[in-house]
């Protein structure tokens, strides 16, 4: 009874030390000179299933929504036309609406598929939430020198009421501060989704190995820490699928601060 359990752990460790290669970007197919990635493919995956649910939701409008899918996509749009963009943008909110819920609804889906065994989340690779981050700083930054114009968006990083000689100063780390949003933005989604998905797979390697090594050698011992393992791979999971929204969330509610920002100076 539990003879096995040292080398189920030396088995776990040997495999968990490449966790980190299975999360590199490499080269599913190309087309002509392009190379398309594993999170490129699940991106484009994750775009065409959001168009073909908005389609679909469209086509399907009623008074009062008996489908419980088309139930959640309306409380989704409008959790994000209320919560997300009358609530942080205020006057003018209305025209952001389509932009924000596209977000949302384009980082929810893509998080969601990166939780199905088998799938990769598009966000966790850098360079897709570089793309997402820099869409929204064009975004708000468009907007703001639509609305203000060149000189007056430039104003606008100093705030009313700063004395002469810190103008300087405070338009400078507004500025500074204007320009990292696209950093702070790609780097925070990527991050816990990466962070999120090495956890879940190596939580899973162990529950595999322990199991195994219980099933096959009959060992008790193993088999327990085997169970503790799968508890702890069920718990992520479910804490995964909280971050998968948060994420979108917190990612669709700074967008929409941003753009708050851009178009009502302080």
């Amino acid at each position: 009874m539990g003879e096995y359990l040292g080398t189920a752990l030396s088995t776990f460790v040997a495999d968990a030390q490449g966790i980190y290669d299975t999360f590199l970007s490499t080269t599913v197919f190309s087309i002509g000179g392009w190379s398309i990635s594993q999170y490129t493919l699940w991106m484009m995956i994750s775009f065409v299933l959001v168009i073909a649910l908005v389609i679909g939701a469209s086509r399907h409008l009623q008074l009062v929504p008996s489908n419980k899918l088309l139930n959640t996509i309306e409380y989704g749009y409008t959790f994000v036309k209320h919560s997300i963009g009358e609530d942080v943008i205020g006057e003018g909110f209305k025209k952001h609406i389509p932009f924000l819920a596209t977000l949302f609804f384009f980082i929810l889906v893509a998080n969601i598929l990166g939780l199905i065994p088998g799938f990769k989340a598009a966000n966790g690779t850098i360079s897709a939430t570089w793309a997402l981050a820099l869409i929204s700083w064009i975004y708000f930054n468009f907007y703001g020198l639509k609305e203000l114009g060149i000189l007056g968006y430039a104003k606008s990083f100093v705030p009313h009421g700063v004395p002469g000689p810190m103008k300087p100063v405070i338009w400078f780390l507004e500025m500074l501060s204007m320009i990292i949003r696209v950093l702070t933005l790609a780097v925070r989604l990527y991050g816990n989704m990466l962070a999120g998905h090495m956890i879940l797979a190596i939580f899973s390697i162990a529950t595999t190995v322990f199991m195994q090594f219980a099933f096959f050698h009959f060992d008790f011992i193993t088999g327990i820490v085997g169970v503790v393992w799968f508890i702890l791979l069920f718990a992520m999971y479910v804490l995964e699928t909280l971050v998968a929204f948060l994420q979108a969330y917190v990612f669709t509610i700074l967008s929409s601060s941003y753009v708050g920002m851009a178009i009502h100076p302080h």
